[in-house]
C-alpha cells in the first residue's frame, strides 16, 4: 500500500499542481499538443478519405497508408525529425510525428464509413438527381458519422498517450513529469504522471463519445421521431 499512499500524497500536494512546471502547466501543454495534432490530422485525412470513399476508389491506398503509419515507430520518427531542421522550430518536430501517427485510424474509418453507407439509400438519392457533392454531404456523410467519430476517438486517445514522448527531445506535456521523476528517482511522481495521462485519455474519449451522440444526425432524427406526437386517428402500436 506504500506506493499508493505516496502517489496520493504527491497528487494532493498543491505545490505540485501550481508551481512552475507543475501539473497545470504541463496539462495545458499536453492539451495543446493533442488538440493541434488532432485538428491537423482531421484536416488532412478526412477530406481525402471521404472523397475516395464516395468515388469508391483508393481503398487500397487508404489501407496501405494506414498499415504503413501503424508500422512506423512514432519515437523513431520523432527522433529523426528532432535531429533535422524541424528540431530547431519549437514543437514542430513533435507535431509532425504525432500527426503522422494519428492519420491511419482517421483515413481507414472515414473511408470505410462512406463505403458502408446503405447502398439502397445512396442509389435512391442518386436517382433523385443529387450531385456528387449533395450525395456526399446530405446522404453518405450523415450515415458515416458513427464510424468517422470512432476514428476520431481512436486518434485522440492515441495522441494523448503518445504526446508523452514530446518530453524526450525537451518538449512539454505531462511526459515531463514522468521523465523528471525518472531523473530524480521519484517513483510517486512517475506513477502520478502516468495516472494523469491515463485519466486525460479517458476524459477525452468520454467527451468525444458525447460529442458523437450530439452530432450524429441519425440519432437526432430518431429522437425527433420518437418525440413527435402520433397523427389524430392513428393508433401507435
Amino acid at each position: 500500500m506504500g506506493i499508493f499512499a505516496d502517489v496520493w500524497a504527491w497528487l494532493t500536494t498543491g505545490a505540485h499542481w501550481t508551481d512552475e512546471g507543475g501539473v497545470l502547466e504541463r496539462l495545458g501543454e499536453h492539451a495543446y499538443l493533442t488538440v493541434v495534432c488532432l485538428a491537423l490530422s482531421c484536416a488532412l485525412a478526412l477530406p481525402l478519405a471521404l472523397w475516395l470513399g464516395h468515388l469508391g476508389k483508393g481503398g487500397a491506398l487508404a489501407v496501405n497508408l494506414s498499415n504503413a503509419g501503424r508500422a512506423i515507430p512514432t519515437f523513431a520518427v520523432l527522433v529523426l525529425l528532432s535531429m533535422g531542421p524541424l528540431g530547431r522550430h519549437g514543437d514542430w518536430a513533435t507535431i509532425v510525428a504525432l500527426v503522422l501517427f494519428a492519420l491511419p485510424p482517421l483515413l481507414t474509418n472515414a473511408y470505410t464509413g462512406v463505403r458502408e453507407a446503405d447502398r439502397e439509400v445512396v442509389e435512391a438519392a442518386r436517382g433523385m438527381g443529387m450531385t456528387h457533392w449533395q450525395l456526399l454531404r446530405q446522404v453518405e456523410l450523415p450515415l458515416a458519422v458513427p464510424l468517422i467519430m470512432t476514428g476520431v476517438q481512436t486518434a485522440a486517445v492515441q495522441l494523448v498517450a503518445t504526446a508523452t514522448l514530446a518530453a524526450l527531445p525537451g518538449g512539454g506535456g505531462l511526459g515531463r513529469l514522468i521523465t523528471a521523476g525518472f531523473g530524480n528517482r521519484d517513483t510517486p511522481q512517475v506513477v502520478s504522471g502516468a495516472v494523469l495521462v491515463a485519466l486525460l485519455a479517458l476524459l477525452v474519449e468520454r467527451l468525444l463519445t458525447l460529442t458523437e451522440k450530439l452530432l450524429d444526425p441519425m440519432r437526432r432524427r430518431h429522437r425527433t421521431d420518437a418525440a413527435a406526437p402520433a397523427a389524430p386517428g392513428l393508433k401507435v402500436s
